[in-house]
C-alpha cells in the first residue's frame, strides 16, 4: 500500500494522505448500505463533488402511500475512471468496483467490503488533494464526535 500513498509531506493533506486512515473511519461506521448511504449523502458527502454519489431506494406501495423515500439498496459511488458499487441483496452486502470509460462499463469485479472501502478512501484523498473544499470537509468528518 505505500506505494499507493504519497509521502503526507509532500500531498499537504498530512493525516488524510493515509488512506488506511480514511478507511479505518469508513470501516468504523459500516452497518449496512443504508448507514453508507447516510455517510456518503451527509456529512462526507460534502467533500464528493456534486453528482458523485447515487442512492438506489426500493419504494414499496406502503412507502408511496406514506410519502417515504423507501429503503436503500445501493450505493454508487462515482469516481474518476470508476464506479463503486454496495449492493444490499437480502441480509448480505456485495462490493463491486467497476472500470469506466466514456461513461461505458469495460469490467466490473466483486470484491469484499473491505476492499471496496479502500478504492474509497482512495478516491477521497485524491479528492482532497485537489480540492480545498472538499479537504476541509474531510477534516471535518475525520474529527472525533463528527461523523
Amino acid at each position: 500500500m505505500g506505494d499507493l500513498v504519497p509521502d503526507a509531506g509532500s500531498s499537504g493533506l498530512g493525516p488524510l494522505a493515509d488512506v488506511s486512515v480514511l478507511a479505518a473511519a469508513l470501516q468504523a461506521d459500516r452497518l449496512d448500505v443504508a448507514s453508507y448511504a447516510r455517510i456518503l449523502s451527509g456529512s462526507l458527502g460534502e467533500a464528493m463533488p456534486a453528482g458523485s454519489v447515487e442512492i438506489g431506494r426500493r419504494r414499496g406501495l406502503g412507502d408511496r402511500v406514506a410519502g417515504r423515500e423507501g429503503r436503500v439498496e445501493s450505493v454508487v459511488v462515482h469516481g474518476e475512471g470508476r464506479d463503486l458499487e454496495l449492493r444490499a441483496e437480502g441480509e448480505r452486502v456485495h462490493a463491486e468496483v467497476r472500470r469506466v470509460s466514456g461513461g461505458v462499463v469495460i469490467s466490473r469485479r466483486r470484491v469484499d467490503v473491505e476492499t471496496w472501502l479502500q478504492a474509497l478512501a482512495e478516491d477521497l484523498r485524491q479528492i482532497a488533494a485537489r480540492d480545498a473544499a472538499a479537504r476541509r470537509a474531510l477534516e471535518r468528518w475525520l474529527a472525533p464526535g463528527s461523523a
